[in-house]
């Protein structure tokens, strides 16, 4: 069986627990001038998931790398009004955007991550 997250009892009124949704699959281009020219996920959960990681895409757009690492998850959840139980899918996106801007940053200059990884271990 699937693992659930700690929740609910089950009582009228009471959230019921759901199964935790795969993190999104993020992808961003960045032109030569450093701004995101476009930006893709692939989320599978519920409404708010998907809303999030579509919102957190066109938040992207037209920013640069350090202007997009400022969106914030708390940001996002007050421009969809999404309920205290669904927050998690607005971390999820800026969890999202947060990896696909690190990979983005690793492919452009491997060399000095690698070295920057040696130098602080």
């Amino acid at each position: 069986p699937d693992p659930l997250p700690e929740g609910g009892s089950g009582a009228p009124g009471e959230a019921e627990p759901v199964p935790e949704a795969p993190p999104p699959f993020p992808q961003v281009e960045v032109d030569e001038n450093g701004k995101i020219v476009d930006a893709r996920f692939k989320t599978f959960g519920c409404g708010s998931a998907i809303a999030s990681s579509s919102l957190a895409t066109e938040w992207v757009k037209g920013k640069t790398v350090d202007e997009a690492l400022k969106i914030r998850n708390t940001d996002i959840a007050k421009e969809l009004c999404l309920p205290p139980v669904k927050l998690h899918c607005s971390m999820l996106a800026e969890d999202a955007i947060k990896a696909a801007l690190a990979d983005y940053k690793l492919k452009q200059d491997p060399k000095k991550e690698e070295s920057e990884k040696k130098n602080n271990a």
